[in-house]
């Protein structure tokens, strides 16, 4: 994945699958007759079944007014909790992705314990990482996105959303390490390279940037920074490390060369020493 990082809208089958259960749970024939969202009160199954026809035409707009009626009308009731599910599951896919937070902390709210409390906060982390940006722009919703996907692993180890977003928290660590990469490489240009340093070096002291594919252009531009502040020898450093741990890579073989150039000739990887290489960059 590149620095330039742009996550790309999708509709995962987790997201259906709560919904999919509460459909075949609760869905009774409504049978010819569709009626019109009112503010007299009428059978739950009515209301219910016809937000349901609505989702099913893809009609968002229309489905939230009525699962929003049950709702209202019978309050903390079964056919309310499964409805709050199904507002959630209608606001994500209108791209109100406020509107579907603000739905799953209410129903996590409502029914902490509840089993589709993992569908809850499985949306929101999903809401928030459906909005992330390119690493040119800020990255809060990557931070939220981050933040609530490593809650859903910790709170529902072994479930097939925790399963997803283990491999989203990989796409969210690599945009945050491309968001670094990209401050660093704009310091650097402007003649700023005890600031791009820093920057370079946040990607590679950080474990979860560590297996991210910015890594070996972190250490490569360390490469350059320190030739440029003068510091050879660090320099060489991060060239053998880089050697070390990737030494097929592109640049690897930019940081040789621009190390030869000066002078200067990377050690070759110890056998059996390929480990730890964090500890022979950054002492302690």
């Amino acid at each position: 994945m590149g620095s330039s990082l742009l996550v790309s809208k999708f509709r995962s089958g987790l997201v259906l699958l709560a919904v999919a259960c509460v459909a075949m749970t609760m869905s009774a024939c409504a049978g010819k007759t569709r009626p019109k969202l009112a503010y007299e009160e009428r059978p739950v199954e009515a209301l219910y079944n016809t937000g349901y026809e609505r989702l099913q035409q893809h009609r968002w707009t229309d489905a939230v007014d009525y699962f929003q009626e049950v709702e209202r009308q019978h309050p903390y009731s079964d056919w309310a909790r499964r409805s709050i599910l199904m507002q959630i599951y209608a606001y994500y896919q209108n791209n109100n992705y406020a509107e579907a937070i603000a739905a799953a902390d209410r129903f996590i709210q409502l029914f902490p314990g509840n089993p589709s409390a993992a569908y809850a906060f499985y949306m929101k982390a999903v809401c928030n990482f459906e909005q992330i940006t390119d690493v040119g722009r800020d990255q809060g919703y990557a931070t939220a996105a981050l933040a609530g996907l490593r809650d859903v692993a910790r709170r529902y180890p072994g479930t097939p959303y925790a399963q997803d977003a283990a491999v989203k928290i990989d796409m969210v660590n690599d945009q945050l390490a491309g968001k670094e990469m990209n401050i660093g490489r704009y310091y650097q240009r402007a003649n700023q390279p005890l600031a791009a340093l820093n920057r370079y070096k946040a990607v590679i002291a950080n474990p979860d940037f560590q297996r991210t594919s910015h890594t070996p252009e972190a250490l490569y531009r360390l490469v350059e920074v320190n030739l440029q502040l003068g510091l050879k020898d660090e320099a060489t450093r991060n060239g053998a490390v880089l050697g070390y741990n990737y030494p097929g890579s592109a640049w690897y073989a930019e940081a040789y060369a621009l190390l030869t150039e000066n002078g200067h000739t990377p050690d070759k990887a110890p056998e059996g020493k390929r480990q730890g290489w964090l500890h022979r960059l950054i002492p302690g």
